[in-house]
């Protein structure tokens, strides 16, 4: 993951209410970002196409779909999204099953699974709701063994826990890291957020920014900060190798 170039590890999620508005978004940030997120609420309104339009224009995708369902239906989705021309798909980390089905959809295919570990909104007293007696934390250990056993590409994984992770999934899995806000942002809805230099310092290799961005008054320039940010966590995370 080290040949990454600083812009092509920043994501940029395209949360906007309609298509028409993404593709604006994505003409105002230009050439500073290669790399969107397309989730649930685009899908729903032609999102997949955009996908498709996307990609054929040389731009990646990542479908936030989080897939979670039986085998079968997993498996059939994964290969669907497969033919969008999308770089990643995410998928529940909750059980092996989902997982394997959904590597054994995507066999074949340039797609790359990334299986979610605990959602960067939840924090302890949410997953006890959930009846889980572990820490985010604790779960997020679990969950990225179970990814690295089934074959997964990557896994999605806050920063606080993103070291944690690079020691158990090793070097060769990417890690995605949502919930990045620069030192003046607003958390919003999310609950374990980092700066983009802290992240990348910890061993993420994709950064995941929506709000900031687009909500931006000039979404280009904060796209270019948080790739500015990046490169400043890239020499943060040099010094402590060769420290």
């Amino acid at each position: 993951m080290s040949a990454l170039a600083s812009r092509d590890r920043l994501i940029v999620g395209l949360d906007v209410p309609s298509v028409a508005d993404a593709r604006r978004m994505v003409e105002r940030i230009g050439d500073a970002a290669t790399f969107y997120k397309i989730g649930l609420e685009l899908v729903m309104n032609g999102g997949l196409d955009l996908a498709r339009d996307l990609v054929g224009s040389g731009k990646q995708i990542f479908l936030e779909m989080k897939l979670l369902d039986i085998g079968n239906t997993v498996e059939r989705a994964t290969h669907s999204a497969a033919a969008t021309g999308a770089t990643f798909l995410t998928v529940h980390g909750h059980d092996s099953k989902t997982l394997r089905a959904a590597v054994s959809g995507k066999a074949g295919t340039g797609l790359k699974l990334l299986a979610v570990t605990v959602l960067t909104n939840l924090g302890e007293d949410d997953l006890r709701e959930q009846g889980l007696t572990a820490s985010p934390e604790e779960m997020v250990a679990h969950r990225a063994k179970l990814a690295r056993n089934a074959g997964v590409d990557g896994v999605v994984a806050s920063a606080l826990e993103a070291a944690r992770v690079r020691e158990i999934v090793g070097p060769n899995i990417a890690i995605v890291t949502p919930g990045i806000r620069l030192p003046e942002n607003d958390a919003g809805d999310q609950t374990r957020v980092a700066t983009p230099q802290v992240a990348i310092a910890a061993g993420a290799d994709y950064l995941v920014a929506a709000r900031p961005i687009v909500a931006a008054a000039d979404p280009r320039k904060a796209a270019q900060i948080f790739v500015e940010s990046i490169e400043e966590g890239l020499s943060l995370r040099s010094l402590g190798s060769s420290g």
